[in-house]
C-alpha cells in the first residue's frame, strides 16, 4: 500500500468513527445497548486511523 492510500485510509476511518460515536450517542435515546454497540465499534474505527498514524510515520518515504 502506497503511502498517499495509507494517509486517505487514514482519515477515512478517524473521520466515519468519529461519526459513528456520534450516531450512537443519539441512538442511546431510544436503545442504550445498540448505541453502546455504535459507539465502540466507532471508536475503535477512529483509534485504528490513529494507530494507523504511527505506523505512516514509521514507513520510509520513498519519492524519488
Amino acid at each position: 500500500m502506497s503511502n498517499s492510500a495509507l494517509e486517505k485510509l487514514v482519515w477515512v476511518l478517524i473521520y466515519s468513527g468519529l461519526l459513528m460515536v456520534c450516531l450512537g450517542v443519539f441512538m442511546m435515546r431510544q436503545d442504550s445497548a445498540l448505541g453502546w454497540g455504535v459507539v465502540a465499534a466507532g471508536a475503535i474505527d477512529a483509534a485504528t486511523g490513529v494507530a494507523l498514524i504511527w505506523v505512516r510515520s514509521r514507513r520510509a518515504s520513498h519519492t524519488p
